[in-house]
C-alpha cells in the first residue's frame, strides 16, 4: 500500500461490497480494503435458509461478485481478518493477533448476530443456529442425518428463518417441530390471516406446529433413535426440548430461530453513539463525521426522532450507496420504501412497507390457494402490503407506497377496480 491510509470497510457481506463499489462509483481513485471475518470472498446471505440450505451447493454460487470483479475495481479484500478494536483518536483497526491497519476514512458493515437461546442445555452440540455458510451446511447436514435416523427436527421461532428452515426440512424428509412462544407465526410482521395462511401451508406438508410454547431446558439424556444416532447422543448431544407446561419433545438436532440482534459491538466499544445498533442519519452518517455505518448492524434516527432497523438486502444496497456517498462529502438520503420477502414451500411472501401501527387490513386475492393481498391501512391510508404469490401486487404496492398514493378499502376490496389508474392518475 502507499503511504497514504486507505478507506477501510469492516464487513464483506452485501452493504460492505455495496459501499466499496459505490465509491469507485462516486470517483474515489485512493485505496480500498474491504475485511471480512470468514474465508469465503462477499456472498448472498438469504438463500442460506433457502434453496442453498437443500442443496448445500458450492459456496461460490452464493458470490455477490467474483473475485475478478473487485479486482477490477480495485477493491483489496481481506478475508480471515478479524478486528478486535476501533481506535478512531489513532486511525486504526487492531486485529486478533496483534496486526494494526491505518485507515483515513471508516465504514462498519457488520450486520447482525443470531439472538442466543439462554437456557440450560442452550450450548450442547446439535444446537445450531444461522449466520453464515457454515452454518447452513452444519444445519443441513443435520437435518439430512435426521431424516436418515428417524430423529425429528425441532425448530425453536415462528418467523421467516424457522419457517424457511423448517420447510426446507420437511422437503429433505424430516419430521419437524416448530415451537413458537406467541400464538401466531410471524405475529410480529404480519396480521393473523397471513399467519394463518402459512400455518394451513406447514401443516399441508406435514410440519407440527405447538404456540405459546417457552422454552425452558434442553437435555441430552439419551439417545436418539437406535444404531448410528446413539453415539452422539450418549455424547451430551441435544436430545429433548422441554416447554414451561411440562412437555417434551424428541429432538435430532434443533434449529434456533428467535431473530438477531445487530452487530454493533466494534461501534459501541469505540464510542460511537449505539441504540438497537450504530445510530446513523438518512446518508448513513454515524456520530463520528469519519465512519459510516450500513446494512443490518444500523438503527436509522428519522426525523422524528424514532429509530427504524431494517433487515434486507435492499437496505444493505441502499444504505451502503447513502454511506459512500458521504465518505465522498456528498448527501444521498436513503427514503425508498422497505421491502422484504420469504419462500416457503411453492409460497413465495413479499412485503412492501412496514405495517407496525395498522388499523385496518383489506385481503383482496383467494385465501384458499394462497395467492392473496393483504393491504394494511392506518387511520384510512395504505401503509403497507403483503403478498403471497401476488408478484403484481407486490410491484404495484411499492409504486404505491413510493408515490404516497393510497387506494381506499372499497376500492381495495372491489377486484373489478384497477389498482393501477391509481399511479396512471397521479402522472
Amino acid at each position: 500500500m502507499s503511504s497514504q491510509a486507505p478507506i477501510v470497510i469492516v464487513g464483506a457481506g452485501q452493504a460492505g461490497v455495496q459501499i466499496a463499489e459505490s465509491l469507485r462509483q462516486e470517483g474515489y481513485g485512493g485505496e480500498l480494503l474491504l475485511v471480512g471475518e470468514e474465508a469465503h470472498p462477499p456472498y448472498q446471505r438469504p438463500p442460506l435458509s433457502k434453496k442453498w440450505l437443500l442443496e448445500a451447493g458450492n459456496p461460490t454460487s452464493l458470490a455477490i461478485r467474483g473475485a475478478d470483479a473487485l479486482v477490477r475495481r480495485r477493491i483489496e479484500l481481506k478475508l480471515e481478518a478479524r478486528v478486535e478494536r476501533v481506535n478512531r483518536g489513532a486511525g486504526v483497526l487492531e486485529l486478533t493477533g496483534g496486526e494494526r491497519l491505518r485507515y483515513a476514512r471508516l465504514a462498519l458493515a457488520t450486520g447482525s448476530l443470531p439472538r442466543q437461546l439462554t437456557v440450560p442445555g442452550a450450548s450442547l452440540p446439535g444446537v445450531l443456529y444461522l449466520r453464515g455458510i457454515a452454518d447452513s451446511a452444519a444445519i443441513s447436514a443435520a437435518i439430512r442425518r435426521c431424516a436418515t435416523e428417524s430423529c425429528p427436527v425441532v425448530v425453536i421461532g415462528g418467523g421467516f428463518i424457522g419457517l424457511e428452515v423448517a420447510a426446507g426440512a420437511r422437503k429433505l424428509g424430516a419430521e419437524v417441530t416448530v415451537l413458537e412462544g406467541l400464538p401466531r407465526l410471524m405475529s410480529r410482521v404480519t396480521a393473523p390471516i397471513v399467519s394463518e395462511a402459512f400455518e394451513r401451508l406447514h401443516r399441508a406438508h406435514g410440519v407440527r406446529f405447538v404456540f405459546n410454547a417457552q422454552v425452558t431446558e434442553l437435555r441430552a439424556p439419551q439417545a436418539c433413535g437406535t444404531g448410528a444416532a446413539a453415539g452422539p447422543a450418549a455424547a451430551g448431544h441435544v436430545a429433548t426440548v422441554h416447554t414451561a407446561d411440562g412437555r417434551e419433545f424428541a429432538a435430532g438436532c434443533v434449529v434456533v430461530g428467535i431473530g438477531v440482534a445487530p452487530d454493533d459491538r466494534l461501534a459501541a466499544a469505540a464510542g460511537l453513539a449505539c441504540e438497537r445498533g450504530i445510530i446513523v442519519d438518512a446518508c448513513s452518517r454515524t456520530s463520528d463525521p469519519g465512519v459510516v455505518a450500513a446494512g443490518d448492524c444500523t438503527a436509522r434516527r428519522l426525523p422524528d426522532g424514532r429509530l427504524l432497523r431494517l433487515e434486507s438486502v435492499q437496505n444493505a444496497v441502499e444504505q451502503g450507496k447513502s454511506a459512500a456517498a458521504a465518505l465522498m462529502g456528498r448527501e444521498r438520503p436513503f427514503y425508498a420504501t422497505p421491502w422484504f420477502w420469504s419462500d416457503q414451500f411453492d409460497v413465495k411472501l413479499q412485503m412492501a412497507g412496514l405495517s407496525q401501527g395498522y388499523d385496518q387490513v383489506i385481503v383482496r386475492g383467494d385465501v384458499a390457494k394462497p395467492a392473496f393481498s393483504a393491504f394494511y391501512l392506518r387511520t384510512g391510508r395504505l401503509i403497507a402490503v403483503d403478498s403471497l404469490n401476488r408478484i403484481s401486487d407486490h410491484m404495484l404496492a411499492k409504486r404505491l407506497l413510493d408515490n404516497d398514493l393510497s387506494p381506499t378499502a372499497e376500492q381495495i376490496a372491489d377486484t373489478a377496480f384497477d389498482l393501477h389508474s391509481l399511479i396512471k392518475q397521479s402522472a
